[in-house]
Formats: C-alpha cells, structure tokens, sequence
C-alpha cells in the first residue's frame, strides 16, 4: 500500500487517538518518517520513547510522510486536526520544495497557512527549520533558510533551527544518499530538538 494512503488512513481509525491524554501531532516528510530506517529507530520514535519515560502523559501522532512538500501538508493536515484535536503541533516540511527550486514566497505562504490552522485549533505549533541544499545557489538557499524565522515570529510560535545541519556535517552520519541522516544521527536530531519541544509539554485537564 502506499505509504501516503496507510498514513491517511491510521488517522482516520477509530480509537487512534484513543491513548494519552494529551497528543503531539507531527506534520513532515522523510527527516520525521523514517526514511531508510529501521522500524522503530527514527527520531519520532526515540521522542515516543522519551515521552513515555518523562511526560507520560503525552503521545506523538506521527502523520509525516516521505517526499512530502509543505503544499502536500496543506492538504493533509485538516483532517488530521479535525481527528486527532492534538494540543500540539510539529511541523517539518520545506526541505523538498526546496529541492524542487519552490519559490521561497511560496514556501513561506504555504507555511504561514499550515501554522495558522493548527493555531485555530487552539494547538501550540513548533516549526522545524529545513535543511536547504546548495543545488539553487547559495541566494536561494539564505532565502529559503531565513523564512522560518520570519514565519516563526509573525506567528509567535517556536522556531528549531535546522535539526539536521550539524549531523549532515559529521562523518558516517549520513545515509548513501548523501541526503538522508542514518540511524546513528537520530538521537543528535532528537537532541536538537528536545529543548525546544520540552518547556510545552504541560497537558491540560480535560
């Protein structure tokens, strides 16, 4: 089965949602979905695992799919809001616009709308900055790479600098693609992002 249409799918089951409390719902692509991966070894999974352990009261929703674009979230990511009623948001798309050359003002408008309807919810939203490769000039790149800041603070939500910058930069850290972190890089990305995710994890009584 396609893995866009299982996804789809789990989150339209009854009783998906059915454990924890409070449920952190994760938008992205293939950085979230664990492309090339072990089952269970990606960085969502070892945030699931963390979670169990520190605020057991949460659950990760991962909806995150691999070649997704922040325009196949836009269409994806209602209904999975009007499912799930996650308290939070994550969303970690950008980086394979960007690979397509998407105009940054497009990249922007499409995330401003992905942060505005989860907001409307009444979810907090944290947004992950993408990895940007130099295949459109080095122009191109700042633009794209500077608009998640910008989104960040027209929407006073929080910002996660690029979670993968800094393994891609260390050795055998990367799969053979040369694009996607390995199975060794996921604890550094979970790292990379747990200071920011941590201070929100307060479930409220329902």
């Amino acid at each position: 089965m396609n893995y866009r249409v299982w996804v789809l799918l789990l989150l339209l089951l009854p009783g998906w949602a059915a454990a924890g409390s409070c449920s952190l719902l994760i938008v992205g692509d293939s950085l979230s979905s664990g492309y090339g991966l072990a089952n269970g070894s990606g960085w969502v999974d070892r945030l699931d695992a963390r979670l169990k352990k520190t605020a057991p009261d949460w659950r990760v929703i991962n909806a995150s799919v691999s070649g997704d674009t922040t325009q196949n979230g836009l269409q994806r990511l209602a209904p999975a809001l009007a499912r799930q009623h996650p308290q939070g948001v994550l969303i970690e798309l950008g980086g394979n616009d960007a690979l397509r050359g998407t105009p940054p003002e497009t990249i922007r408008k499409n995330l401003l709308s992905l942060v505005r309807q989860a907001k409307a919810t009444g979810a907090w939203v944290v947004l992950l900055e993408a990895p940007v490769l130099p295949n459109y000039g080095k122009t191109y790149a700042d633009a794209v790479a500077k608009l998640y800041g910008e989104v960040a603070r027209a929407e006073t939500i929080t910002h996660v600098p690029c979670f993968v910058c800094a393994v891609g930069a260390k050795p055998g850290m990367m799969q053979a693609d040369g694009i996607h972190p390995n199975e060794k890089a996921q604890a550094d990305m979970l790292d990379a992002v747990w200071p920011y995710l941590k201070p929100k994890l307060r479930c409220p009584t329902k």
